[in-house]
């Protein structure tokens, strides 16, 4: 069995993910792993990965059911008990996973690691504002404005599939805000201060530019928090969360207002109200993601 399993979910990126997997199966340092390619109804030359590096990996086909349901299927076909993920236009450093190696060794309170990244957008290289910087410990609270975690720079024991869940697979994007989420909730996420994984952002394939009002996929998860595990939540975390959830509505709703869509404003309202009257339970989750 080997140590970890590395998951890349992919979707018509056969020349990124070629370099992806190249970077990864020639400049590892750490050798003990498993790649895992799921490709998630890829039209373009993707399949040709299967042959080009056979007995290098596992290529697992399925219908373009969306980047959620790909990582699932990669977690569930895997046999390590750490998970790593790995977008597909993302690369790795060659230490990368020898040092998350020596850092669970070193550190076996923290069942999820994360490394420092560099961001490319664009082909230029850019600097994180302070609010993006990574933190280490408890970082619920930090958590709930944007997403602190990249799943590029993860990994995390299978455990934590066990007692958190896997990807939400109604999300289309934010699903690894969710995730991320229900785990700091309760644990403490470690941090290897090294710049390990390079990010490239700003191309047309990123789910980010497809959707728009990112906010309500955060809404979803932050009120699906409270819906089921409301009574978990210490008062300092609830406090914050419904803090955010009103301040990320008030801003959709202005949004909405402002370009005259008068169904999604109704909805947002609609929201609001029952948060202020800590009526979770009557909001309908799926309006947000379907309007």
């Amino acid at each position: 069995m080997p140590f970890f399993s590395v998951i890349i979910p992919t979707y018509n990126r056969y020349e990124s993910l070629k370099k992806a997997i190249d970077f990864l199966l020639i400049h590892q340092t750490f050798r003990d792993f498993e790649l895992i390619v799921v490709d998630d109804g890829s039209t373009d030359e993707t399949h040709q990965i299967e042959d080009e590096y056979r007995d290098q990996l596992v290529y697992i086909k399925q219908k373009n059911y969306g980047v959620s349901k790909a990582r699932n299927v990669g977690i569930a076909n895997s046999n390590s008990p750490y998970i790593s993920f790995h977008d597909s236009d993302d690369l790795w450093y060659p230490r990368k996973l020898e040092n998350q190696y020596m850092y669970i060794l070193n550190n076996p309170d923290f069942l999820i690691n994360q490394t420092d990244e560099i961001w490319i957008r664009d082909g230029v290289r850019v600097n994180p504002m302070k609010k993006h910087r990574k933190r280490e410990g408890d970082i619920f609270l930090d958590s709930l404005e944007l997403c602190l975690i990249s799943p590029s720079c993860v990994a995390m024991t299978r455990e934590l599939f066990e007692r958190y869940g896997l990807f939400d697979e109604n999300l289309p994007v934010c699903e690894d805000y969710d995730l991320w989420l229900r785990i700091t909730l309760k644990e403490r996420v470690g941090l290897i201060d090294k710049k390990l994984v390079i990010k490239y952002g700003g191309h047309e394939s990123q789910l980010s530019k497809k959707y728009w009002g990112m906010d309500r996929f955060r809404v979803y998860s932050i009120i699906k928090l409270l819906i089921h595990h409301g009574n978990e939540i210490n008062p300092e975390y609830q406090d914050r969360a419904i803090e955010v959830a009103k301040k990320k509505c008030a801003i959709l709703l202005q949004g909405a207002l402002r370009r005259q869509n008068d169904v999604f404003a109704d909805t947002i309202k609609k929201i609001i109200e029952c948060i202020d009257n800590y009526n979770y339970n009557r909001i309908s989750l799926e309006n947000l993601l379907k309007i």
